[in-house]
């Protein structure tokens, strides 16, 4: 069992974007800086419903495939989630459609807690309001013994992160400057010293570095 985090980020540390509008949710450079996972077979796979087999093999997808094994439980932000987009809105199921990639108890950290919401394919979406420790107890025990993936985004991770939580941080780093966005980094000084760390380079240009306890 561990706590997990797996996160793209470009080369400057941006990991999310600041510029959303209703015509582009995610900001206009989400797409550059998720290109890549999104062209991985089991992204296609796991959260588009593409049964077609086709997308990227290889470094990038070996790492989507671990990104989604063995998890038993998520946690997210409330902007992961969506509820930036429809904070007053009680019908809005979020940003991940009616099937959910997650397969498993999510929990929502808002300051706006709403009743429970389960989805098909096995998500239940938990609203609350926690500390990270409060909400890593509910989601360890609700993992029953698998991992817990802490799934954003930055600021979030970086909470768990500074609270010493997170066991295994794996960042994907695209080739791309965004000069904008949330930071991953910010206040993380040392953060190194605490783990052991790995690099590889995938051929589509991605470091993946891994921090390990």
């Amino acid at each position: 069992m561990a706590v997990r985090v797996d996160l793209n980020i470009s080369l400057d540390g941006f990991a999310t974007m600041t510029d959303q509008t209703p015509e582009h949710p995610f900001g206009l450079d989400w797409g550059r800086l998720t290109a890549a996972c999104v062209a991985t077979r089991t992204f296609r796979a796991r959260v588009l419903h593409d049964t077609s087999g086709e997308g990227m093999t290889g470094v990038d997808d070996e790492y989507a495939q671990a990104c989604f094994a063995e998890v038993g439980a998520e946690i997210m932000g409330a902007g992961m989630f969506g509820l930036h987009h429809a904070r007053n809105d009680p019908d809005w199921w979020g940003w991940w459609g009616e099937e959910p990639p997650f397969r498993c108890p999510v929990f929502v950290l808002t300051h706006s807690p709403r009743p429970r919401l389960e989805m098909a394919g096995g998500t239940a979406f938990h609203f609350l309001s926690a500390t990270p420790r409060q909400a890593l107890d509910l989601a360890l025990e609700a993992a029953d013994g698998s991992d817990v993936r802490i799934g954003g985004g930055p600021t979030v991770v970086r909470d768990f992160l500074k609270a010493g939580l997170v066991d295994r941080l794996h960042v994907a780093i695209l080739p791309i400057l965004l000069g904008r966005g949330i930071r991953l980094w910010d206040d993380l000084r040392g953060l190194e010293a605490g783990y052991a760390v790995t690099s590889g380079v995938a051929p589509s240009g991605i470091t993946h570095l891994t921090f390990s306890r």
